[in-house]
């Protein structure tokens, strides 16, 4: 299931309980993000068990585009993680939609 930008700056902004990871590389975490946790989507196998109490969390996962972070959500579901959201669009949508 994937999650609009407008749904994601609503759970934002009421401060609900989810896990968000940034699958974008450093450079460009640094340049823009909405807070999420730094997991380059090439990390994402080896990082995994990091993550493996949060199988059960719901996981928000965006990238620039969303198809990065597509492929991490289908690796983390592919490993038992039952509630991975991707962001819709990634960053360039919640630019459009927040920054623009």
């Amino acid at each position: 299931m994937d999650i609009t930008p407008k749904q994601l700056k609503e759970k934002l902004d009421r401060g609900d309980d989810f896990v968000l990871i940034d699958v974008r590389e450093p450079n460009e975490h640094e340049a823009f993000n909405v807070g999420g946790q730094l997991i380059p989507v090439n990390t994402i196998p080896a990082r995994i068990s990091d993550l493996e109490d949060k199988k059960d969390a719901e996981i928000v996962v965006y990238c620039r585009s969303g198809a990065r972070s597509g492929m991490a959500q289908r690796f983390m579901q592919g490993n038992g993680f039952t509630n991975v959201r991707n962001l819709t669009g990634g960053m360039l949508a919640w630019q459009d939609e927040f920054e623009g």
